[in-house]
């Protein structure tokens, strides 16, 4: 993702894995300087047996008469000199710590500069020291994150981000950056911009060895990233439509450099279908580089990508193509954090989301309505709700379901208001206008005004700077044939919300006797009803069955899946499978580790062998084996109906039968006389089917069915909930 102030994120199967990197204004301190720095010239030596860097920063500041400015810069790094350049001079600059927070892990650095400096003066910083922050697994238990860490330099790797402090920076700077690294031979670095050509032993270090030197040069950007590592490069030549050429490039480790053209197929297909929607892209290069921490990062130029995700062949929308849509939206276009990311929803829309309406696969387009309207509505409690004006970063899935998958359903909202002519023009003027530039919702809601000749202020108090989403209901759906029209029908529909009302239209699908029909259902108030003429007998109608309405529903209503299993405060696991099985046997020894941090309230309930009732609440969770088949079937019973059935060589799904060793399945059923709680079942007819399949369990919550075959899935299905259809009442004839 593009620039915020926190390094952490996301990364699902079924979700977008992406970070921007934090501008400098995430720094400590800094607070109340009007000196900006205008570019660094940085000359850096990386020893990463040792974890040290020494550098150089020659920057061009900018400084108002009598100004003091308080620079930030890692802890760690020892400042040797500063002094101000002039021409046939340097004179040294006094420099004094200023006090910062205890847990801040930057210096801050108060500048003196003689009285009469003003304008543009040079100053150069000479310093030296550690960055060695290891990276450390998430603390999450199944919302997958990047490794945690603020900066390391190592024989595995360099990252050196914003975060790492690893020049000095003043907050609010947009400087230009031209960077020469010296870094031992075999080892290669990527930075932001253009360059990167290799020079070959620019010197000799104190034990003989050939040390290289590589150069980049960047443009005005709101931070500079260095990464290095034992890279095997691969580039080629794009052009778009115009003709311009971009560099496109991947620096993969040498046990994968053979996916490097799978990854720069794909991203010249992004390219080909986002710069006619976007404009012309802002860069010269593209360059998919592996890390040696699991990550998803996304910078000016290029995007890291944990080695994990690279031989997991992370090409999809959601994945690689999230990442460059960020090339514009948030690495060109920049967030102003403080008054909200709306970055993250944009470019969740763009990529995760309307690629699948490009590709005409309407299917996919719906279940992609489907995951962000029920992210939200799981993750998201009425009372931990906050504004999507409010979202600044990406901590945990609430964050996530806010930030990111209801803001991009609140792009569809302003798509579906204004019309697609007025919101892909607007889309495309906010790179055209804001680039180079910072923007922010009020800066969104006057361009999608002007654009739309519309007043959208009511769309964005209600939608962006509101909490909450509507809350909606059938509850009427009747049907009279009149007189005068043979075989015609008038069809009555009412639609309810709940709470404070939203102002919003709602489509109705109508099933009749020999076609269907979709209505519009406008609601101001705490209901909307519609009355129309129909051509046949009305059947039923269905709440908004495509999910084209950026809502909040209640567990009860959403289709029952694995994750609200997750989400549900009280959880319960009945392990039913002998102890052989080692797959099952590590998963319950994963949950019981990962929750050991809980309070006991919060940690999930393990049910003994022989239960033959389950809890009277919460959600359930049942490992089963044919061994305990029966036992299971019997627990399922009232829940699933017939619907499921577990046999001794298979089972039958909807009356549909698998048979096989290396079968396996995941399902979920609401709880009967449990609103809001499901049982779900992983059921595998030998445990080996399953290994795969329970060491990533959690993401496949998503789905009611998910059916494997060897551990790959060969299946799913969503099963609808049945509030959300209502069968139409005949009245009589009048």
């Amino acid at each position: 993702m593009p620039f915020g102030r926190d390094v952490r994120s996301i990364t699902t199967i079924l979700c977008f894995f992406s970070v921007l990197l934090p501008a400098s204004a995430g720094r400590a301190g800094d607070a109340g300087n009007s000196s900006r720095i205008r570019h660094h010239d940085l000359v850096v030596t990386i020893d990463p047996d040792r974890h040290r860097l020494a550098a150089t920063d020659r920057m061009v500041l900018q400084v108002d008469q009598a100004q003091q400015p308080v620079f930030s810069l890692a802890k760690s790094l020892r400042v040797m000199e500063v002094v101000l350049v002039e021409r046939e001079r340097s004179i040294p600059l006094p420099f004094r710590v200023v006090p910062a927070p205890d847990d801040s892990s930057f210096q801050l650095l108060g500048l003196s500069l003689p009285a009469a400096a003003a304008g543009d003066v040079t100053v150069e910083w000479r310093y030296e020291g550690l960055i060695n922050d290891p990276p450390r697994e998430p603390r999450h238990l199944r919302f997958v994150t990047p490794s945690e860490t603020a900066g390391h330099i190592g024989p595995e790797g360099t990252y050196l981000s914003s975060e790492s402090g690893w020049y000095p920076d003043l907050s609010g700077s947009l400087a230009s950056y031209a960077l020469a690294v010296e870094i031992p031979d075999g080892w290669t670095t990527v930075s932001q911009g253009r360059g990167g050509a290799r020079q070959d032993c620019s010197r000799r270090d104190s034990g003989g060895a050939c040390v290289v030197r590589q150069t980049w040069e960047s443009g005005i950007a709101e931070a500079l990233t260095l990464v290095a590592g034992r890279f095997a490069v691969k580039q080629r030549e794009w052009r778009d439509g115009a003709g311009r050429p971009v560099s496109l490039a991947t620096y993969l480790f040498p046990e994968d450099a053979a996916l490097a053209d799978e990854y720069l197929e794909a991203t010249a297909k992004y390219l080909d279908v986002y710069v006619p929607i976007l404009g012309p892209y802002p860069f010269e290069q593209f360059a998919v580089v592996e890390n040696f921490f699991a990550s998803g990062l996304g910078m000016p130029s290029f995007t890291l990508l944990g080695s994990g995700s690279i031989k997991r062949h992370y090409v999809q929308p959601y994945a690689l193509g999230h990442e460059i849509v960020h090339s514009w939206i948030g690495n060109s276009v920049w967030n102003r954090v403080e008054s909200g990311n709306w970055v993250e929803g944009l470019t969740t829309y763009l990529a995760n989301y309307y690629w699948h309406e490009l590709a005409h696969d309407d299917r996919q387009a719906r279940e992609q309505r489907r995951l962000m309207t029920q992210g939200y509505s799981l993750y998201v409690t009425p009372r931990s709700d906050y504004p999507v004006a409010e979202f600044q970063r990406k901590s945990d899935e609430k964050d996530n379901a806010i930030g990111y998958q209801k803001a991009a359903m609140v792009f569809h909202q302003l798509r579906m208001e204004i019309g697609d002519d007025a919101f892909w023009r607007g889309v495309k003027q906010v790179v055209q206008e804001y680039s180079g530039r910072h923007a922010d919702w009020k800066d969104l809601e006057g361009l999608f005004a002007r654009v739309s000749g519309k007043d959208l202020r009511w769309f964005f108090a209600q939608w962006v700077e509101r909490a909450g989403a509507p809350q909606l209901s059938l509850v009427d759906a009747s049907a009279s044939p009149p007189a005068d029209q043979p075989g015609a029908f008038r069809l009555h529909v009412a639609v309810r919300q709940e709470g404070e009302p939203f102002r919003v239209t709602v489509p109705v699908e109508v099933t009749m006797q020999d076609s269907v029909k979709t209505l519009l259902v406008p609601l101001a108030g705490s209901q909307g009803e519609v009355d129309v003429p129909v051509p046949s007998m009305p059947l039923s109608v269905s709440l908004d069955p495509q999910v084209m309405t950026l809502q909040r529903f209640r567990r009860d209503q959403l289709a029952p899946v694995l994750n609200l299993y997750v989400t549900d405060p009280r959880k319960s696991l009945l392990p039913l499978f002998p102890d052989g099985a080692t797959p099952f046997q590590e998963l319950v020894a994963r949950i019981r580790a990962q929750e050991e941090p809980l309070a006991p309230e919060r940690k999930t309930d393990m049910l003994p062998v022989d239960t033959t009732v389950l809890p009277a609440s919460g959600s359930v969770l049942m490992v089963v084996t044919p061994e305990h088949r029966a036992q299971a079937q019997s627990l399922l019973g009232d829940s699933c109906g017939d619907r499921v059935k577990l046999e001794p060589t298979g089972f039958r799904i909807a009356g549909a039968t698998y048979d096989g060793p290396a079968k396996a399945v995941l399902l979920s059923c609401h709880r009967a006389g449990v609103p809001g709680s499901v049982v779900t079942v992983l059921y595998a007819i030998q445990p080996a089917a399953a290994a795969k399949v329970a060491r990533l369990l959690f993401f496949y919550g998503w789905h009611s069915v998910v059916i494997f075959s060897d551990g790959v899935v060969a299946q799913r299905d969503v099963w609808q909930v049945p509030q959300t259809i209502k069968e139409v009442r005949l009245n009589a004839q009048p």
